[in-house]
């Protein structure tokens, strides 16, 4: 009996051999030595074209079928309130006081504060850019509508051939090009951190972090397309970029080399961060330093002043942001005196929500479902440099960058802090809109005491 059993068991182990072999020789000449040359077969994006029409025709599938069940489909709609352009509080209040002569505390004011309290409860902007970005049309994902693969046999057909391809093919690869750039980022990094500072180490460095980011790139199927690359950050500058997803840092690392700034981590990211700051000198924070705003602006104040360093790459928000916005932008990094870089990225929500929600999902189920999606398609774009007007403080010139990021990305510029994602409204919010209506009936004082 064993004497059959041994050449079977020999054949598997062949066959497996054979087929690990072949895998990782597939790896290897298609993905990984292109990323070590930065390269690209343009696979991914012809890879991008065969999903926007499959997505279209599943999309005209999906409303035919809707039709033929009289089912009305969700489509993100307007709330009903009609925008309109911005008007001060002094404004809207003049033109609720029908009367001629205006006291200095009219009844009528009262409706417009409810009426405005109102407006925020039912088109709340900041609440909803901490969900996922509503789409128009259905990508094959139950994540972003469970009912939509229900209305047609060919739709939950073909969302069950999507299944296996995305988690029986995309995943396995994606998770094994993930732990090969994490993997040689951590093993590189400390070679390289083995050189005598210099001109050689910098250069080997760079060359390393950027093989692995772009390895780390293909893992998540990631299409990028950057612009005015004319405008990319210099040494003894700090690159700011609105802040929507972790992978930020891995999508602008893999066009240029950046000093990192980030808080001191155990486990595998503490691993990763020991060796990285090895080969080049990231600036890492204690947990107990990370408060003290004064230390925080020195040591990035002495790194933006050595020439021979890395840009600083930095994400003002402090927080994620649903890809639809630009948030409040913290102040410290631009009280530097240096040249900022601003940088714009937006993400194309069709075949995956960059979005990481923290308060719902833990770090692995993110990155879970992130090698799980169809692919990652985003745009950047490098922004001139600017730096502090005269005059301007370090708050105006952070809501100046933050407009132009805005801008050019075609984000909602608000004026509101991310950290209400997790913390109540600050009183001096409260307290800049009393001061606003005190000025109304100051003034209308006043000029009934002129008259």
């Amino acid at each position: 009996m064993e004497s059959y059993l041994f050449p079977f068991d020999s054949l598997i182990c062949m066959l497996l051999g054979i087929s690990f072999t072949v895998w990782f020789t597939l790896l290897l000449v298609f993905i990984i030595v292109p990323a070590i040359f930065g390269v690209s077969f343009g696979i991914r994006r012809l890879y991008m074209k065969s999903l926007i029409k499959l997505f279209e025709w599943a999309t005209l599938r999906m409303e035919r079928g809707a039709k033929e069940k009289n089912q009305h489909l969700y489509r993100p709609y307007s709330n009903g309130i009609i925008a309109k352009e911005p008007v001060s509080l002094e404004q809207e209040i003049q033109e609720m006081r029908r009367g001629g002569a205006e006291p200095e505390f009219d009844m009528s004011d009262i409706f417009y504060f409810c009426r405005r309290g109102v407006e925020s409860i039912v088109d709340d902007e900041v609440t909803k850019r901490f969900t996922a970005e509503e789409l128009e049309s259905w990508n094959l994902l139950t994540r972003s509508n469970y009912n939509f693969h229900h209305i047609s046999t060919r739709l939950t057909a073909l969302w069950g051939v999507g299944v296996l391809i995305r988690y029986g093919l995309l995943l396995p690869l994606r998770v094994t090009l993930a732990f090969t750039g994490v993997g040689l980022l951590v093993v590189l990094t400390s070679i390289v951190g083995l050189f005598p500072n210099g001109r050689m180490k910098n250069y080997l460095s760079d060359k390393v972090h950027l093989m692995c980011y772009r390895i780390c790139v293909r893992a998540l199927t990631a299409i990028i397309t950057y612009h005015d690359s004319e405008n990319k950050p210099k040494n003894g500058g700090i690159c700011v970029a609105n802040h929507t997803s972790p992978i930020d840092v891995i999508i602008l690392a893999s066009d240029e080399c950046y000093a990192m700034v980030g808080q001191v981590h155990g486990g595998l990211m503490g691993v990763i961060q020991r060796a990285m700051v090895k080969a080049c000198p990231h600036i890492w924070f204690e947990r107990s330093e990370v408060k003290d705003r004064h230390l925080v602006a020195k040591r990035l104040s002495d790194h933006v002043a050595d020439t021979s360093k890395l840009p600083i790459l930095i994400f003002p928000e402090g927080t994620c942001i649903n890809n639809t916005s630009v948030m409040m932008f913290k102040k410290g990094s631009f009280e530097i005196s240096c040249t900022v870089y601003p940088v714009a990225i937006k993400y194309d929500p069709r075949f995956g929500d960059a979005f990481w929600n923290s308060s719902k999902f833990g770090m692995v189920n993110y990155l879970l479902h992130m090698m799980s999606s169809w692919a990652i398609v985003c745009s950047v774009w490098y922004l001139p440099p600017m730096s502090r007007m005269e005059g301007e403080d370090a708050v105006q010139f952070a809501n100046r960058v933050k407009a132009a990021i805005a801008r050019k990305g075609g984000l909602a510029d608000l004026l509101w802090d991310g950290g209400l994602k997790r913390g109540k409204v600050k009183e001096v919010f409260k307290e800049e809109q009393q001061k606003l209506y005190s000025k109304v009936l100051v003034g209308s004082s006043e000029d009934r005491s002129r008259s």
